[in-house]
């Protein structure tokens, strides 16, 4: 029997998804969620100020200034779009203990998206923890049309 009641991971995508409408051309929103439920930090896509500064770098920053970051294993990132090659290594050095995302790099890259050809979970294959915990496609296409729209908009600009 399917519940009628949304999942966590639909809550707080549905909460990055939130997050990612502060920046309509690249609307990549990310929440940092402890193993309570409750958000801890929140990142948007800077990356017109910084091209280093993603939605997930943006969280893990304001997460590093409320947590010494001791152990964030039971934490969780939740992010719009699969993380890139960079935002997940830095996911896995700062500890965090899992990743949901919605839309796949593959995904974004149909869409018309730059995105370096490297999955998650290559990154993690890659590294020391290979324990991490990944979930991809949570409310994936809600996450897609946002990313289409952007697209669109920038095409026609």
């Amino acid at each position: 029997m399917t519940s009628i009641f949304p999942s966590l991971h639909e809550i707080m995508m549905r909460h990055a998804l939130v997050i990612a409408r502060q920046n309509p051309s690249h609307p990549f929103g990310s929440v940092i969620v402890n193993a309570s439920g409750e958000v801890i930090a929140e990142g948007i896509n800077r990356s017109a100020e910084n091209p280093t500064w993603h939605s997930e770098i943006d969280a893990i920053n304001e997460c590093s200034e409320i947590d010494d970051g001791q152990n964030w294993s039971n934490y969780i990132i939740y992010t719009t779009a699969e993380p890139c090659s960079m935002c997940m290594s830095a996911i896995l050095w700062s500890g965090i203990g899992a990743v949901v995302y919605g839309s796949s790099i593959k995904s974004l890259q149909t869409m018309g998206w730059k995105q370096i050809d490297l999955s998650s979970n290559e990154v993690i294959a890659k590294s020391w923890d290979r324990e991490m915990t990944t979930m991809g496609g949570v409310l994936e296409e809600e996450c897609d049309q946002f990313y289409r729209k952007a697209v669109q908009k920038l095409k026609a600009s």
